[in-house]
Formats: structure tokens, C-alpha cells, sequence
């Protein structure tokens, strides 16, 4: 079935939305003022997923995307947009998350802090690949599906991921099991220097393994191989890990492979740098980073604090954060590797709680937060609807968002990261 409508507005996940027939109907890759034809594949009893089918009139918003495979590609819902349009949606779909839940007042609501660069600005990649009948391809998803769209580069990227990327696409062909490679990750360190993690499948790794570590040699990187769950990942040469740096003077903190790091390290350090003035620490405070990593955030406060604890379920990140807190002799801190879930009453009390879950959220937590009664809590979220869900029992028991700002880690996405300061108030 086909429509005709003009896009309206944006909404959370980055698609257009116009309305037929009283339907909401959602359109991928579109912008307010757009009129278009789209083909509809999921007509439910209220709204309509659709595709862009045909653009009939295109916004006075609309840019043409600079990239080959944009719309096509899965990576990139925005491209169509100038960036100061993505920065007010982004904005506005966040500020209006949280005033339609309740969770914060207007005036707690802090305009978005723009990224330095639109572009190249990812210091880790996943490239998906596939042996076809045609070739090797490498590249990205294509939208909702596992077909790889062939990319010769992604302007995402920093320059040296993009290196190596182009280095190992001519390179890969010639591996011994082309076939049984679907994944390569690249990684840059703030040093320039780049680690690839090649994913292999497991009755094809010895092969692989020897063939990477040449071609690692060749193409100057580190290099990694894993043939399962992380607990697979082997080394192959050198230190498949990264290292960015944060705070002032400045903490270098190194992430093993397989390990999470924020993506755009300039962002990152501007909203390391707004969680430590967030704290406010006066040196007596005894602090707990729960979902803490290699330490992001728990060293910059540690050095500001009496103590901090902090908390991570993925062992290995554990072993980084008590390396990285060896390497910058900072001893006033103590990691565990156990769920977040409980900890708080487990290592209690605390004057301030920072918690930096993934995309699903810390609900269960809240429970413990509600018990242990921190005086401050920093969350910081990669997703505005499990954070306002998260918020709610705070709100009404006793805190209250004193302000609450979205960061653009993200460019050309509909991504949005944020820091949400709340106090309790007795």
C-alpha cells in the first residue's frame, strides 16, 4: 500500500511523522515540510510503519547527505538534516520526554552541548562483512536487516580508523576463511594508534589467527581475534586495547578489547569534566560510580573525593580500572566486579551515587538508591525513556532534578547521551 502525506514532526528513534486517514504514520529518513509517497509495511490498529518510497517535495530543512550510502546504510538516520537542525530536535525530544513524564521542571532543563565536529569523530568502528558469490563486501548493515552494504568509508570515522579500515578491505579477501570473518572492529587511541579485533568463527580461528598477526605487522596496528562472547577474545600482537584521556592534569585511561568506551572522546571529556563540577566535592565525600568501566568517571571524582567505590559487572573491566588506578597512583579507590543491583547497600552509606547504565536502564537500583537516601545523584544515560522511567520513584520520594542536560555524542543519529543532577530534599 502506498501514501502520500507531509511529514510533521520527529519523533524519539529519528523517524518523520505525518497522518493519513487519522493514522500516525512513521517514516524513516524524512524531515518536517517533506511531502512524500512511502510504502507501507506494518499497518497496526493505530499507527503505520512505512518506507520512503518517494520524495514529492522535499523540506526547505533537507541538506543532501554527503555520504554514497546514506538512507541506505544503518548507521545514520540524520545526514539529511544540517547539524543545527539535529541539535534542536535532539533538544526538544529530550526536554520533551522529560516534561510529558513529569520527572523535571522547564527551568531544570539545560540547552544540549553541541559536538566540536559533526564528522570524524567515532574513535571505535564495527564494519560487518560477508563472502558473497560477487566478492568480499565490507561495510554496514543495511537498515532492519543483515545485508551488508558494501562502504568503502565511513566519514563518521577518525582518519587513522579510516586507515585501517581501507588497509584491511583489501586486505581481508586474502585471509584464509573470508568466509568465517562477519565482523572487524577498529579502534584509535588519542595517540593515533589503531587495534582491530577481527571476529572469527571458531572452527576457522587457528588460521585466521596467523594470517592476522602478518597482516597486523604489515598494516601497523595491534590486533585481537574472538571466536565467541568476549571471554573469547585472544591476542594476537600488540595491545588490542585503546587509551583515551580525560580530566586535568590529565588521567589516561586504558580499555581493553572488547571493552566499552564512549565513542566520540572529545564529547566524553566534556561530559567527564561536567560530572566532576556537578559533584561539587569539597575532598570529605564518600562516592559510589556504579556501571563504572575502566574508570571514566571514578578516578576524575576520586581525585576530588575522601573515597569512591566503584562497581562493574564485566570482570575485565574491572582489571583495567584497578590498572588505571595503579598507573596514576590513586589509592583512595576500591572496584568490584559484581552487578550493580544491591551494591549501594552493600558498600554503604554514600553521600553522592553516580550511575552510568547501559540503553536498558538501572531500574532495580532505584530501590537501593531509595534505601541508602544519598544526599546527590548524577545519572548519566544514553537513552531519555529508561532514564525517565528510572527517575520516576526519585521524584516522588523525596528528590528532585535540580537540572537535567542533553550531549551530543552522536552526530548524524537521533542518539542522544545526558547528565541529570538530582537532589534529595528532606
Amino acid at each position: 500500500m502506498f501514501i502520500e502525506l507531509e511529514i510533521e514532526t520527529l519523533t524519539f528513534g529519528g523517524r518523520g511523522l505525518g497522518r493519513h486517514n487519522g493514522k500516525a504514520v512513521f517514516v524513516p529518513y524524512t524531515a518536517p515540510g517533506d511531502r512524500v509517497r512511502c510504502r507501507a509495511t506494518h499497518d497496526r490498529a493505530h499507527f503505520v510503519e512505512a518506507q520512503l518510497y518517494e520524495m514529492l517535495q522535499p523540506s526547505r530543512l533537507r541538506r543532501t547527505p554527503p555520504c554514497p550510502v546514506a538512507g541506505v546504510c544503518g548507521g545514520c538516520d540524520w545526514q539529511h538534516l544540517p547539524y543545527d537542525e539535529q541539535l534542536r530536535w535532539k533538544e526538544r525530544l529530550f526536554h520533551e520526554q522529560l516534561l510529558r513524564t513529569g520527572v523535571a521542571s522547564i527551568d531544570a532543563l539545560l540547552p544540549i552541548a553541541a559536538a566540536p565536529d559533526e564528522w570524524a569523530y567515532r574513535n571505535r568502528m564495527q564494519f560487518k562483512c560477508r563472502q558473497t558469490q560477487e566478492g568480499f563486501v565490507a561495510g554496514f548493515y543495511r537498515h532492519a536487516s543483515h545485508y551488508v552494504v558494501d562502504a568503502p568509508f565511513c566519514r563518521l570515522a577518525i582518519p587513522a580508523i579510516q586507515a585501517t579500515y581501507e588497509f584491511l578491505r583489501k586486505a581481508l579477501p586474502d585471509a584464509p576463511r573470508p568466509d568465517a570473518i562477519p565482523q572487524v572492529d577498529v579502534s584509535c587511541s588519542d595517540d593515533l594508534s589503531t587495534s582491530v579485533l577481527l571476529h572469527v568463527l571458531p572452527d576457522a580461528c587457528s588460521p585466521v589467527r596467523g594470517w592476522l598477526q602478518a597482516t597486523a605487522g604489515q598494516g601497523g596496528f595491534a590486533a585481537a581475534v574472538q571466536s565467541g562472547r568476549k571471554q573469547s577474545i585472544e591476542m594476537v600482537t600488540g595491545d588490542a586495547g585503546l587509551v583515551t584521556v580525560v580530566d586535568s592534569p590529565p588521567l589516561s585511561l586504558r580499555i581493553g578489547a572488547g571493552g566499552f568506551a564512549q565513542v566520540n572522546p572529545d564529547q566524553n571529556r566534556r561530559l567527564v569534566d561536567a560530572v566532576v563540577a556537578a559533584a561539587a566535592l569539597s575532598g570529605r565525600e564518600r562516592v559510589l560510580d556504579l556501571f563504572c568501566g575502566v574508570g571514566n568517571f571514578t578516578l576524575p571524582l576520586a581525585r576530588r573525593a575522601d573515597s569512591v567505590v566503584g562497581v562493574e559487572s564485566y570482570a575485565p573491566a574491572i582489571v583495567d580500572a584497578v590498572a588505571n588506578a595503579s598507573r596514576h597512583a590513586i589509592g583512595n579507590v576500591t572496584f568490584h566486579a559484581e552487578p550493580a543491583e544491591g551494591a549501594a547497600l552493600r558498600h554503604g552509606p554514600f553521600d553522592l551515587v553516580l550511575l552510568d547504565p547501559p540503553r536498558t536502564g538501572a531500574y532495580p537500583v532505584m530501590r537501593d538508591l531509595l534505601e541508602l537516601r544519598p544526599r546527590r545523584i548524577l545519572y548519566v544515560s544514553c537513552d531519555p525513556v529508561t532514564l525517565t522511567r528510572d527517575l520516576q520513584p526519585l521524584v516522588h520520594n523525596g528528590y528532585r532534578v535540580i537540572t537535567s542536560r542533553p550531549f551530543d555524542l552522536f552526530p548524524q543519529t537521533w542518539h542522544v547521551e545526558s547528565l541529570t543532577v538530582l537532589e534529595r530534599h528532606d
